[in-house]
């Protein structure tokens, strides 16, 4: 764009800026230091999710200022806001995990309504956490602006007797401290030394997870999404995120020409082969909703059961991301792909080019360690696969990457709590036994409310070394950071009478996620009867408030347990009003 040469006769900013009778808005602007020139250039937002909750988004409103320094380069006018996030880590393991997904289409509206209600004209987003990523890319799809996106970058590992450790290590440190196997001053050692730095979770876990989605979609630039928080590298990223939103701008390519359902099968690809983050089942499908696509549960496992594993991160393997990084990475995976067949290269991408061209500019190859010839995987089929059966009519979902085969196939007697904190004092308890199949119900979308993350049971579990003994269903979901046999996702859930929901002690329930089956020995009658005798939706205490807006709103997880009737429906085009 040449400077001072902007035609905003169609750009919605005009409606803040342009003609006599935007005098008074305009003396806003000359209130906080804009030149008539800045005034009339397009306003583009630069959105962040920085808060001090913790480490994923401290570093958002620094790396904000490069971004502006890109937009601004390329004769824009941004306008800094920032939204809430809430931090699966923080809120992990208590009734703060309620507010966790809740906060995803609370980031996606808070996003939606800054922009209308300044007009602007296009957006660059930056998260740093599980659920910011999605939310800030949701916001994008729904208002269908010129948008590029902007993770925070990953934490670096910790170290401690010379291996690389995460925050998945210090939950996991309370089951072997709570079985008697780790002291109080280990314990004390391990919190002190696991995270570093800033940033977000350093595996495979759900912000990396879909930090690597946001590259396979296109909406981020190649490669942005690898460099760790810490390193100043990533202000280049963020000057160069500012600068291709005003290409993008200039040549009204907006974002659900970029989010199509070929990128959104990129980004399920992606996710399957380095074993991502079982919540991508969660997100992907809600990020299509905004665009009027579906791409529920079944058709994302489908990809991840069809895809090849052989990025070898944790949880599952043994890299974190400053080593995908540094192996070339989203883009040499994403290479890697193409070689088999399973990308589509013509999706546009933020940079303007198709995906193909993009991909052509890579010289690096899979270094063998971290990303695997994809001709080779670590394992034929995906890191996470979806269940279906009498006990999840609409589906499930389960992380297998780095879960043997023969462990794959898991048969034993209910044992059911009613909630996560009963499941937890179980554990902590010692009085589950081995070969039993836990069942956590009343944790999802509607019954939760929120549909809390299971890691501090599952880590209890793994640290006690039960992990491969027993297996875990409920109708809640899993951190990123979980391992074991633990299906999550179970639906319909049990508020809404779903057959996880009639459950009993004893019950034999047959997870195969070689055949993606999950079922419970009861016959149709039995189920049936059970159904009758039903005495519905567990009471909860959150009789008002945003939660209980939340339950009154909230749609299945197989469809991305959305909260309102997306793209499919909608009567107008932000841009275009």
């Amino acid at each position: 764009m040449l400077k001072g040469k902007h035609d905003k006769s169609r750009l919605p900013s005009r409606h803040v800026t342009e003609g006599p009778a935007r005098a008074p808005h305009r003396s806003y602007f000359h209130a906080m230091g804009l030149s008539d020139e800045e005034i009339h250039q397009p306003f583009v937002g630069v959105a962040t999710c920085w808060n001090e909750a913790a480490p994923c988004n401290i570093a958002l409103n620094r790396q904000a200022q490069s971004v502006k320094l890109g937009v601004k380069h390329a004769n824009g006018t941004p306008r800094e806001f920032t939204t809430i996030t809430v931090t699966d880590g923080i809120a992990m393991g208590h009734e703060g995990m309620r507010s966790s997904l809740a906060s995803r289409d609370a980031i996606a509206d808070t996003v939606e309504l800054t922009m209308r209600g300044h007009c602007y004209d296009a957006i660059v987003g930056l998260a740093g956490c599980d659920k910011s990523l999605p939310g800030m890319m949701m916001a994008m799809v729904r208002l269908n602006v010129p948008s590029v996106f902007i993770y925070g970058g990953s934490i670096l590992p910790g170290r401690l007797n010379g291996k690389d450790i995460t925050v998945q290590d210090v939950f996991e440190a309370v089951g072997q401290h709570q079985a008697g196997q780790l002291s109080d001053e280990a314990l004390a050692v391990l919190e002190r030394v696991a995270c570093p730095s800033a940033g977000a979770c350093g595996g495979q876990f759900t912000a990396n997870t879909m930090a690597c989605v946001s590259e396979a979609i296109g909406l981020a630039l190649p490669n942005s999404s690898g460099a760790p928080a810490p390193y100043e590298s990533r202000d280049s990223y963020g000057a160069a995120s500012g600068e291709a939103v005003m290409q993008l701008l200039e040549q009204n390519i907006r974002a659900r020409d970029i989010v199509t359902r070929k990128s959104l099968e990129n980004a399920a690809r992606v996710v399957a082969c380095t074993g991502g983050s079982t919540n991508a089942g969660l997100h992907l499908p809600a990020i299509a909703h905004e665009a009027g696509i579906g791409f529920d549960l079944f058709e994302v496992c489908e990809i991840f059961k069809d895809t090849p594993y052989f990025v070898d991160m944790k949880p599952g393997g043994r890299y974190v991301a400053k080593d995908l990084y540094e192996a070339g990475g989203v883009p040499v995976v994403m290479k890697e792909l193409r070689k088999i067949g399973m990308i589509h290269e013509d999706c546009i991408t933020a940079t303007g080019r198709t995906m193909g061209e993009v991909l052509d500019l890579i010289t690096r190859d899979a270094d063998g360690k971290v990303i695997h010839p994809a001709a080779t995987p670590l394992t034929e089929t995906g890191g996470v696969v979806g269940l279906k059966g009498n006990l999840a009519p609409e589906g499930a979902i389960v992380k297998i990457a780095g879960i043997a085969p023969e462990h794959q196939v898991f048969t034993g007697p209910a044992r059911v709590f009613e909630c996560e904190e009963d499941a937890f004092q179980a554990v902590k308890d010692r009085t589950y036994a081995e070969g039993e199949v836990i069942v956590i119900r009343n944790e999802g979308p509607k019954g939760g409310p929120g549909m809390r993350e299971m890691l501090a049971t599952t880590s209890a579990l793994s640290g006690q070394g039960m992990g491969k003994k027993v297996a875990l269903i409920t109708d809640g979901r899993f951190s990123g950071a979980t391992r074991g046999f633990c299906v999550g996702h179970v639906g319909p859930e049990a508020a809404v009478g779903g057959p996880i929901g009639l459950l009993r002690d004893g019950d034999m329930i047959t997870i195969d996620a070689v055949k993606g089956e999950l079922s419970v020995a009861l016959s149709g009658d039995d189920m049936a009867t059970r159904a009758k005798d039903w005495s519905g939706p567990r009471e909860t205490i959150y009789a008002t408030g945003a939660l209980w807006k939340y339950a009154q709103l909230v749609g299945p997880a197989a469809k991305g347990a959305t909260t309102h009737p997306g793209g499919i429906e909608e009567r107008h085009v932000y841009m275009d009003i």
